[in-house]
Formats: C-alpha cells, structure tokens, sequence
C-alpha cells in the first residue's frame, strides 16, 4: 500500500518535519510496520531514523529469505554519512524477502521511506509493543525533547 493512498498526519517540532502514514504501526526504535496480506508485514525506517543516519550509502542483510527471526534479532546492518546502525527484526515469524529495489538504489530507503523504500518483510505476528501514529507522535516528542535538552546543557542552539 503506498503512503500516497493513505490518511496522512502532518508532524512537525524543531527543525524536524515528517508526514507519517496513520495506518501504520510504529516502534520505539524508529521502525514502521504495515500488514501487506494477512500475516505479511513490511518493515521500513521512519523519516527520522533516516534523518539521524544521515545519507545513506551501504546496506547488508545477514538473513535468508525462510529463516525464523525473533524480534529484537539483529538481521542486518545499514551505513550513512552519519552513523552506521544494526537492522533489528522487529516481528517474530519467518523472514520473507529484503527490498530488492534497495540494491538498485538505496537511497529511496531516505526518499521514500514509506513506500518503496521498505526494508524488509516478515510472516507473522504484529509486535506486542507498536503504537499507532498518535503513540509514535508522543515517542518523536519525547525524542526530539530530550536531543533539545542535551543540546540546551551543551550550550548548543536549537
């Protein structure tokens, strides 16, 4: 389903500014879900997370398409200009497929995250501790919070 077809909520704080999809799934982690068939989620970066890895450049995902993944499980590693991250799975169930549009072009994970910029996709079950759009609205605020205060105890503008 692309973000282009779905109710968008509009986000904004800072110097940060998103449109999230708002029936997705979200995690504490930066990731979004959204069920493709019964049973099929695929996974993808939000936009901050893209935005705190900076321009991305290198991907690698250590997992074969039908191996059982656990959530928390470590599948793969992504590299930008600004950090390099470990791909968490965040479902249990069976790994299904990476996006192989990404070994193309991998940057359309930081332009288009919400549509074919997608990650990953899992059979299985939905992660207990997702939030809709409204609880991943207060996990960006309380995020971007507490980067303001740190910045703030530095001495560093906003």
């Amino acid at each position: 389903m692309s973000a282009k077809s779905e109710e968008i909520v509009h986000y904004k704080r800072s110097r940060f500014s998103t449109r999230l999809p708002a029936t997705r799934r979200y995690t504490r982690s930066h990731y979004w879900l959204a069920e493709q068939k019964p049973g099929i989620w695929r996974v993808g970066f939000t936009k901050f997370a893209t935005r705190m890895l900076g321009d991305l450049v290198e991907y690698s995902f250590a997992v074969p398409a039908h191996d059982r993944v656990e959530i928390g499980q470590e599948i793969g590693w992504i590299e930008g200009f600004k950090a390099v991250t470990d791909i968490y799975c965040v479902l249990g169930g069976e790994f299904v497929r990476s996006n192989p549009e990404l070994e193309q072009d991998i940057t359309v994970a930081e332009s288009d995250p919400y549509g074919a910029g997608w990650l990953y996709e899992v059979q299985g079950t939905e992660r207990p501790e997702s939030v809709d759009v409204n609880g991943y609205v207060a996990i960006l605020d309380a995020t971007i919070d507490k980067m303001l205060k740190s910045r703030h105890e530095r001495g560093e503008d906003d």
